[in-house]
């Protein structure tokens, strides 16, 4: 079980360092990078994978969502995708400001998310999100911008 807890944490790091990747890949005028017309953007750069179905799925198991607390959690990150399609959609941005907005949708999903949590969930839901920052922070240069340092934090 600890394999799959660490798995399906590792894919949820990894939706989150992919978004700005499909950014810069976005704001590049290569056509051989634009998705057909007609396409559906969440299946553009490797989009379905943040499908809010597919992560309520996740986070259902992972924290042992209620019946009560799945639609709410699948309805935030529904919100999250449309306010983030909306913003790889707005050329109007510099890549750097996109990248410090998408890091404020996510943190106040990220937010919202745990409002929704009891306790036993919530410190699941620290536990994931403190692995995934440690994640992030092994496979990047340095913490993103936008993000403070933990390292007077960690135990």
């Amino acid at each position: 079980m600890l394999k799959y807890f660490l798995l399906a944490l590792m894919v949820t790091g990894l939706l989150y360092t992919v978004t700005p990747a499909a950014v810069a890949q976005e704001s590049g005028n290569n056509p051989q990078q634009s998705a057909p017309a007609g396409a559906p953007p969440e299946h553009r750069y490797g989009h379905a994978r943040l499908d809010p179905a597919k992560r309520t799925a996740m986070l259902t198991k992972q924290l042992n969502l209620t019946s009560e607390q799945q639609p709410k959690v699948l309805e935030i990150l529904k919100s999250e995708q449309s306010q983030m399609e909306n913003l790889r959609s707005d050329s109007s941005l510099s890549q750097a400001d996109r990248r410090s907005k998408m890091m404020e949708i996510h943190k106040a999903s990220d937010d919202q998310i745990r409002a929704l949590l009891n306790s036993d969930q919530q410190k699941k839901w620290d536990e994931m999100q403190s692995r995934r920052e440690q994640w992030q922070g092994h496979h990047h240069d340095g913490p993103g911008p936008g993000s403070a340092p933990h390292s007077s934090e960690q135990k």
